[in-house]
């Protein structure tokens, strides 16, 4: 393990910043959210005189913070955090995403905003002229007959679903296959929670079918938005499903959290 990290620090153009970097990272990752110079030294295998001119350096920019308990990550970052998080457009990484992805590139993609029982479509990739006749940006849709509408109401709390639906016992319909009762809608509900995602076999459109996923929200009162993918069901088989899920599950994830580090996008059509 020391030889790997060794290896890393010789191959970088700035061991020094490699090392502060890792500091950080250290330091995030810890379950008090702080640590000492000692605990940093031994994790990183780092001589303590060497730690603790980093430690200094990175306490004089503010991107840490010396404590009676240690060393904690410094106001700084989030300031850093807010400054990228301001210029981050989600519909533009939305359609970034799914230009770049092999796998969804070739499909009708879309971001919802759900809105009361409603969901409104904000963004529409188009890689399936097939698809042409599900939503596009701007249509409004009953969460209860859409995949991502589902995804969304189902990570909301039980009593925010009764208030949203307590004089609705009976849901619109598009096609004999659409939800009909508030008492089924709950049943499904319970089932996307179990298996985190939802799935629509032509209740909007016959001949389409959709996979929504929730996008987490950024903060409480954060927008409730989720994302889903459409495909003719004449090849929507289990294979196809699974591949479409991972995929958009993914875009799910770098859009509700843009900071993740550990999120690649692929590289394909960029």
């Amino acid at each position: 393990m020391n030889e790997l990290n060794d290896k890393n620090e010789s191959a970088s153009r700035s061991p020094a910043i490699t090392k502060a970097v890792k500091i950080l990272d250290l330091i995030a990752t810890s379950w008090s959210g702080s640590l000492t110079q000692t605990e940093i030294s031994v994790s990183l295998n780092i001589a303590k005189s060497s730690t603790a001119h980093l430690l200094s350096s990175l306490e004089d920019a503010h991107l840490v913070q010396r404590t009676p308990e240690g060393y904690m990550l410094g106001r700084k970052l989030v300031g850093l955090a807010s400054a990228y998080l301001s210029k981050l457009d989600t519909v533009q990484e939305f359609y970034r995403f799914c230009k770049s992805s092999p796998v969804l590139c070739t499909e009708t993609v879309r971001i919802a905003l759900l809105d009361k029982a409603d969901v409104i479509y904000l963004a529409r990739y188009e890689g399936h002229p097939a698809n042409h006749l599900t939503p596009s940006i701007g249509d409004r849709m009953p969460a209860s007959l859409c995949a991502v509408g589902k995804a969304m109401l189902a990570k909301l709390d039980a009593e925010d679903i009764d208030d949203l639906y307590q004089d609705k016992p009976e849901l619109p319909v598009l096609t004999e296959y659409s939800i009909s009762t508030f008492d089924a809608l709950k049943r499904e509900l319970t089932k996307i929670r179990q298996q985190g995602f939802a799935l629509e076999m032509e209740e909007s459109t016959l001949g389409v079918a959709c996979i929504g996923v929730a996008v987490s929200s950024r903060g409480i009162n954060g927008p409730k938005l989720g994302v889903t993918v459409s495909s003719v069901t004449v090849t929507f088989n289990d294979e196809r499903k699974a591949r479409l899920l991972e995929e958009v599950t993914k875009l799910a994830t770098l859009l509700g959290n843009p900071l993740h580090t550990e999120l690649h996008l692929p590289q394909g059509n960029q």
